[in-house]
């Protein structure tokens, strides 16, 4: 069982006990939601047990510190510099402030180890079992989208040369350098299930069928899906509901012709149904504040994301979570 996280403010020598602040709830909260030992228990069989040399660090404290990571977009040196700063992150991750603590080799090796066993995935799995023993992933329906990630286009670095797994994109006149990050969700609650990354060229249409997680019978995309349904990789028994093109929508005569006010009436239906999937990406530019890549290359940064999904889902999710504890 994980330990409870006491939020205390007592070794901050102030009296601040009046008002717990934004940062202190938000981390109250992610104490209560996380499922600690399942997580525990999934990366357990690949974190080293120390039988030589210093011992490790709690699994369970380097998990915390990974998802603070993610929370408040700390790199390795940032996190490492904000437990001598932020007693609060200390606190969280279960940490003596007078004895050993992790320094941003060691938050680079835990992240590494990660990446290297593929555990991203499987937490957004764990976290999405969770979610569904709830009730909160129906699964009967899914909307896709995909948005564009940022990546830095200079050419001042080591290798003197942009990441080569980045490409440009051209969002109306606008012309971005990055990745995207496709994602499908859950057509009722908005929950991630599924999460791709490609670079930034890739058609969203292309990604569109591999967003699906199988259970599904309907599935919601934007104008950019037009076509999915006919395309080599299509699974059978899924029915589309993709926009209609702004430009054709614009032509309906829903003053005179009844058919097409009804048209436009499932138009809107359908968008705001659509509209969930944008609640996952606003999670992580707004809340967790994602806004470019921080790796090189698609496979670290796409396992960035999955991490993120899996913690935004707990985010979106928190106010059923907390009251199904009581």
């Amino acid at each position: 069982m994980a330990s409870s996280f006491p939020m205390k403010q007592t070794s901050l020598d102030l009296n601040l006990s009046i008002k717990r602040t934004r940062k202190q709830e938000f981390l109250a909260q992610m104490e209560r939601v996380v499922p600690w030992a399942a997580l525990v228990e999934l990366i357990a069989p690949y974190y080293p047990e120390g039988k030589n040399g210093r011992p490790p660090f709690a699994l369970e404290t380097m998990l915390r510190i990974h998802f603070m990571q993610q929370w408040f977009s700390l790199s390795d040196p940032a996190m490492e510099e904000a437990f001598f700063d932020t007693p609060l992150y200390r606190e969280f991750a279960q940490l003596d402030a007078h004895a050993r603590l992790p320094d941003e080799s060691t938050i680079l090796r835990f992240r590494h180890r990660l990446e290297r066993h593929k555990l991203a995935d499987q937490i957004l799995a764990t976290v999405n079992d969770l979610l569904t023993t709830q009730g909160l992933l129906l699964k009967a329906g899914s909307a896709v989208d995909a948005t564009l990630i940022a990546a830095p286009s200079s050419t001042k670095n080591k290798a003197k040369a942009r990441d080569p797994e980045m490409h440009s994109s051209q969002k109306g006149k606008q012309w971005y350098f990055g990745m995207k990050a496709h994602i499908g969700v859950d057509a009722d609650s908005g929950l991630v299930h599924t999460v791709r990354g490609t670079s930034g060229n890739v058609a969203d249409i292309t990604e569109g069928n591999s967003l699906l997680h199988s259970e599904e019978t309907d599935v919601f995309g934007d104008a950019g899906y037009q076509g999915a349904h006919k395309r080599p990789d299509a699974r059978a028994g899924v029915t589309w509901h993709v926009a209609m093109r702004p430009g054709k929508r614009k032509e309906l005569d829903k003053q005179n012709k009844p058919r097409d006010a009804l048209i436009d009436l499932l138009e809107k239906i359908k968008a705001g149904i659509r509209a969930k999937v944008e609640h996952p990406f606003r999670v992580l530019k707004r809340q967790f504040g994602y806004g470019k890549v921080r790796y090189r290359g698609l496979k670290k940064n796409t396992l960035q994301l999955t991490t993120l999904f899996a913690l935004s889902n707990l985010w979106m999710a928190r106010h059923q979570l907390l009251k199904a504890q009581g």
